[in-house]
């Protein structure tokens, strides 16, 4: 792995990171590559993967700045339940009525359009021990420069103040360079039900 790039910096999520935050999820959305061909509506990746966090979870959101604009962010929710009951409430009525005319043509529309429609919910045998999860993407001109390493830890780190004791991701089964680099970071892999998924205890209970 390179050392970290100079002019580049860790900072929270401010609401006009919203821009960034949703091109960032569209350009990583093809199992960390770009995924711009696969929807018809570009904003679609970031309703579901990246702004509903800054937005409800701003405590827990962060980009990786290069002094103009995020080109990366890392976001989490500490309460996995609490999280998608608020989304159900306060964010998937208002995104739907925002795609409710959108047809599928592009290859992960009803995909996405599903999740939207549908969001999968915690599972109870995962969120028992590991109640967070998280998302990092950060675009390809940052990434293998150390940048996404001190992403997860700030997203650790801060997780750990609040006294979360565990934290989970998913991860594509077909991106191998993530799953290397979050078994690297010190996660452990459990593959169930057709999933693959990154735990991490960050205290006892």
């Amino acid at each position: 792995m390179n050392a970290p790039s100079p002019g580049l910096a860790i900072r929270p999520a401010v609401d006009a990171d919203t821009p960034a935050l949703h091109d960032v999820c569209l350009r990583t959305a093809d199992a960390g590559k770009d995924g711009t061909a696969l929807f018809s509506d570009a904003q679609i990746p970031g309703y579901i993967w990246s702004v509903p966090y800054a937005r409800f979870e701003p405590d827990f959101a962060f980009v990786l700045d290069n002094g103009e604009r995020a080109i990366g962010y890392v976001v989490a929710a500490p309460d996995t339940k609490a999280f998608l009951r608020r989304l159900d409430a306060e964010w998937w009525p208002k995104v739907r009525q925002t795609v409710a005319d959108l047809k599928p043509s592009r290859p992960l529309d009803a995909m996405a359009l599903s999740r939207i429609a549908h969001p999968e919910p915690a599972k109870d045998w995962l969120t028992h021990e590991y109640p967070a999860h998280l998302h990092i993407n950060v675009l390809p001109d940052a990434q293998s420069s150390g940048w996404g390493k001190r992403m997860i830890e700030t997203e650790l780190a801060t997780l750990r103040d609040h006294g979360v004791p565990g934290v989970h991701l998913g991860v594509s089964p077909t991106n191998e360079r993530a799953m290397g680099f979050y078994s690297h970071l010190g996660f452990e892999r459990i593959d169930r039900d057709g999933h693959v998924v990154f735990t991490m205890k960050l205290r006892g209970r």
